[in-house]
């Protein structure tokens, strides 16, 4: 019979991007006792990927045994979204969970700026972690993650859920394979639209102070796919970025959308009441912390960009130019690689370019929808050799889960983690600070008008080649 003590040696080695000899299924469901989780934070992505996702899939190999938040109300809410079983601790605090509870596995999800509390705090506990991305919100945060990872011995896994997309996995295929050489240089554009970008004026992440701005939450994704695809480190950053947008109004300080005299004009005037889901899970509980989730897009307080250029200079000598847009029309992306020997092209969703006719919000819903049944479409990838014909490579692709990404995520932690991952999905805390150190390079680079180098931020060195 496997020990429930050998996961904990699965956990490390899938960190470190290392197959494990047996299937964790197998080793758990032959134990005694289920794998015992942990949960800190029960907003929307915990409450429904790292919670009520796990029970619905992996109900018979896992179990939660605490759930944490300062919202006592918001927690209560959670335990019953979840459906969390009653041998499952509710805490406000982090102690008294650790205290009463032996976890095997903490999975944190609470806002940005919070992450690398609770890391270290689980670290500093003798147990593994599994964190959402971005790591944390800043060069000391990541340091002090770093430290406590090799001081307390224990590991951190970095859910970068985009790199396990059909699609994305695709590229980096193609890439490592030099189908156009060796790459020289990257033009990678992220467009959100007016429904999704608007959405994050409206929360926490609207303020620096949580977020670490944009670049910090929402790019750490396209950074590390950029870091993964290259196989490199970044060695210098410079940007630009402006806030010219949303905020910027005195007079809405304050003001949400339910209050608001402006509710019959505003074209971003958002009901959260006809929204059961998040009226129950934020509004309800919104007395005991504060935290509104229906804010105005135009609120003073709002100190984030809303759009970013920032160029990258890779160790290996790559040049990246990204552009991140919070307020365009259509959500989608596109991303070019030149090479050596040819030109490699990418793009998702974008209207011009699709065959599909999903409408933004449909666009969204489904991105985030966990209830996947298959690949259904193909999406091209276009390649271009020098002195040669195009080609098109076409990849089985669903909207639903971040792009397929959400569901492989999970299998690799929870079901197969002895399988073969030829293409290193799975991220440590080296990922995780490589991501967000672009990020707060740029947001440094955008206050100082100055090229910032990565090696200047921590004790990590960029490397030409990841190891």
């Amino acid at each position: 019979m496997l020990e429930r003590r050998k996961f904990l040696a699965a956990v490390g080695a899938i960190a470190a991007g290392a197959a494990i000899s047996f299937p964790l299924k197998a080793a758990i469901s032959t134990s005694v006792e289920k794998l015992k989780v942990v949960l800190i934070g029960t907003g929307i992505r915990g409450n429904g990927f790292w919670g009520k996702s796990l029970i619905e899939k992996y109900g018979d190999v896992l179990e939660f045994v605490g759930l944490v938040d300062h919202n006592e109300s918001r927690l209560k809410y959670a335990a019953k979204f979840i459906d969390v079983g009653k041998n499952c601790g509710l805490y406000t605090n982090f102690g008294d969970m650790i205290a009463e509870q032996s976890p095997d596995l903490i999975m944190v999800t609470t806002t940005d700026a919070t992450h690398h509390i609770y890391i270290i705090k689980s670290l500093a506990s003798g147990v593994d972690v599994l964190t959402e991305k971005p790591m944390t919100t800043d060069e000391d945060k990541c340091q002090e993650i770093l430290d406590a990872e090799r001081k307390y011995k224990r590991k951190v896994i970095v859910t970068f859920n985009y790199r396990w997309s059909p699609y994305n996995t695709k590229i980096k295929e193609l890439l490592t394979n030099k189908t156009i050489g060796d790459v020289v240089s990257v033009d990678f554009s992220w467009m959100l639209n007016t429904s999704h970008g608007a959405s994050y004026f409206r929360r926490w992440h609207g303020q620096r102070e949580h977020s670490g701005t944009l670049l910090v939450h929402k790019s750490t994704h396209h950074f590390d796919l950029i870091n993964w695809w290259l196989d490199s480190d970044p060695a210098e950053v410079f940007a630009y970025g402006d806030l010219e947008f949303y905020g910027g109004r005195p007079e809405k300080k304050g003001v949400n959308c339910r209050n608001c005299d402006e509710k019959n004009s505003c074209k971003f005037y958002w009901d959260i009441t006809k929204s059961k889901d998040d009226y129950e899970r934020y509004v309800k509980h919104e007395h005991v912390d504060g935290y509104i989730r229906d804010n105005c897009l135009f609120r003073p307080e709002i100190n984030i960009y809303d759009k970013m250029n920032v160029n990258i200079k890779y160790a290996n000598n790559v040049f990246v130019n990204y552009m991140l847009t919070t307020y365009s029309p259509w959500e989608g992306w596109r991303v070019a690689f030149n090479g050596t020997k040819g030109r490699l092209e990418a793009f998702l969703d974008v209207p011009y370019l699709d065959a599909n006719k999903l409408s933004q919000e449909e666009l969204h819903a489904a991105e985030m929808n966990q209830q996947s049944d298959g690949d259904h479409e193909i999406k091209p990838i276009i390649s271009h050799k020098l002195w040669e014909e195009q080609e098109t490579v076409y990849v089985p692709y669903s909207h639903a889960g971040h792009g397929g990404g959400d569901t492989r995520l999970h299998d690799q932690i929870f079901v197969h983690p002895e399988k073969d991952d030829v293409y290193k999905h799975m991220a440590g805390t080296r990922d995780g600070a490589m991501s967000v150190l672009i990020g707060i390079a740029a947001r440094k680079s955008i206050e100082s008008g100055k090229p910032v180098r990565i090696a200047g931020l921590t004790h990590l060195h960029p490397r030409a080649k990841r190891i």
